[in-house]
């Protein structure tokens, strides 16, 4: 039987839900003030955050299931306007509330709405599995970002981190060149992945290629992905093995987003 791509992503979307739903559902209007790991935004905006782009994933599956435009600038308006009316309570609540709305219609689809889903946005192709990645991805990082704002040692969901590692190529093209040219070849553990990371005038990361390195770079592949992400400061680092290359200089290029 052939494997339905979009079931590990939905999987690691209930994770992620699961996990946020867990650390938010107890907390005071003082606890959701406080910051997160983004200390420019509280942990009720990183929730406002991702209740809004949950209603924007819902008119982006809208339209990838009625073959429609995709939803522009015009259409978030409203969406953001709302959510940052609300109360920090109000956040939490309702941002629990409409993505588990928004997984439960991704989980509802049946295999036909799943194979006909196609949608162009944003510069992509996406089928229904390239929609969720977008989402499982912006998901588990920012209930990263929340969680770890109460639990130091928390780290990125390992389902998620297991399938983002194949579209950090993507997410490696927002970081920020700062001009040094480099060959690193990056090895992860949990899962162990071989990359090839670029940096000059662009950044580029691909699946190794054995040819010439100047450096190296060994970590867990949650540090990896939370490095590209712009995630990986120093007091949240687990052992880290270099060679000829400075992890700082590397945090630099990916400032975050």
């Amino acid at each position: 039987m052939a494997t339905d791509p979009a079931a590990a992503w939905l999987s690691a979307l209930r994770t992620s839900q699961d996990i946020l739903t867990a650390v938010v559902e107890p907390l005071g209007a003082k606890q959701l003030e406080q910051p997160s790991y983004d200390s420019e935004w509280s942990i009720a905006q990183v929730l406002s955050h991702v209740g809004s782009q949950a209603e924007i994933f819902g008119l982006l599956l809208d339209a990838g299931l009625s073959g429609g435009d995709p939803p522009g600038q015009g259409d978030f308006a409203p969406i953001w306007d709302g959510w940052n009316s609300r109360s920090p309570q109000a956040l939490a609540t309702d941002s629990v509330a409409v993505n588990r709305a928004l997984i439960e219609r991704f989980e509802s689809l049946d295999a036909g709405q799943r194979e006909r889903f196609r949608l162009e946005t944003w510069g992509m192709d996406l089928d229904l599995a390239g929609l969720l990645s977008l989402r499982a991805g912006e998901y588990a990082v920012h209930t990263w970002d929340v969680v770890v704002a109460l639990d130091p040692t928390a780290t990125v969901a390992p389902d998620a981190v297991e399938l983002l590692l194949g579209t950090l190529g993507r997410t490696a093209g927002r970081a920020k060149p700062d001009g040094t040219k480099r060959r690193i070849h990056v090895v992860t553990s949990s899962p162990e992945r071989h990359f090839t990371l670029e940096t000059g005038d662009s950044v580029k990361l691909a699946d190794f290629e054995p040819d010439d390195y100047e450096a190296e770079l060994e970590l867990p592949a949650e540090a990896f992905l939370r490095l590209v992400y712009g995630r990986l400061d120093a007091a949240h680092t687990p052992p880290v093995k270099t060679r000829g290359v400075d992890l700082d200089e590397l945090r630099a290029v990916f400032p975050g987003f």
